[in-house]
């Protein structure tokens, strides 16, 4: 559930989000693409975007550096209830990949994920990305962002001894909040993400706090009392900032859908 961008997008379906914010007149707000989508790499011609080697579809996909987006952008995603519509989620970061491609990454259902891997007819399919200031469509990464990650995984080059070594760890910035459940979503606690942590496999975990183990606030990046939450058995899903605070402040609406969850 996110705002709705009432637009026709480039394909068929039209993208939509977690919260319906407010609609643009579909006549007024034509979204106009500055470029047209990159072809991907087919996977006997992908190299590693430093050393030049050949790399599998799997480490193509591997992540090397993220930056936080810090200006608003929002991914566009469709669904195939909603094939008039466009529908929006903040991105968290840009991640460079092996190859030296860069894409938005989003919180989605329980994972962080490139919004290029976002396909899925039911839950979601990416549409591109949206600059909400000049009303904008676009499908590739802003060129600030590509020179940022590229100048900093040049500059960083980490010896790792373990591929679940740390190398880099942002703050979360748009407010994501993790859903812990441990009977079936009879009852739920919300907890704010604190911060990512990219590891060198590429693998991104979002970082909770413990509060039994907490001694200082605020607590940033990096402290002691942080865990992933891939430890945490009773994870489920992320919720957006406005979603997480529509159940805190017992929003019919927002009980009524994860009451649908309780349901499943």
């Amino acid at each position: 559930m996110g705002k709705v961008i009432d637009f026709t997008p480039r394909s068929k379906p039209v993208l939509k989000s977690d919260s319906t914010l407010h609609s643009k007149p579909h006549s007024e707000h034509e979204a106009q693409p500055n470029e047209t989508p990159q072809l991907r790499p087919t996977a006997d011609n992908v190299v590693d975007f430093f050393t030049r080697k050949p790399l599998s579809e799997t480490e193509s996909n591997k992540l090397i550096r993220i930056a936080p987006e810090l200006d608003g952008l929002e991914m566009l995603y469709s669904n195939s209830e909603n094939e008039d519509k466009l529908f929006s989620v903040k991105i968290l970061a840009w991640g460079l990949r092996c190859t030296g491609e860069v894409i938005g990454l989003v919180p989605w259902l329980n994972e962080l994920v490139p919004c290029d891997e976002i396909n899925d007819a039911l839950n979601g399919q990416w549409q591109g990305y949206y600059d909400e200031g000049v009303d904008e469509l676009f499908f590739s990464a802003p060129l600030h962002k590509i020179v940022e990650l590229e100048t900093a995984a040049d500059y960083y080059e980490y010896q790792c001894h373990s591929d679940r070594e740390i190398i880099q760890e942002i703050p979360d910035t748009i407010g994501t909040h993790a859903v812990l459940s441990a009977d079936q979503f009879k009852s739920i606690t919300l907890k704010e993400v604190v911060s990512w942590r990219l590891r060198q496999d590429g693998s991104v975990s979002a970082m909770l706090i413990d509060d039994s183990k907490m001694i200082s606030t605020p607590v940033l990046p990096g402290d002691d009392c942080l865990f992933e939450t891939e430890d945490c058995e009773d994870f489920r899903y992320f919720f957006q900032h406005h979603i997480a605070n529509k159940i805190k402040s017992q929003d019919p609406e927002a009980l009524a859908a994860i009451s649908t969850l309780t349901e499943n």
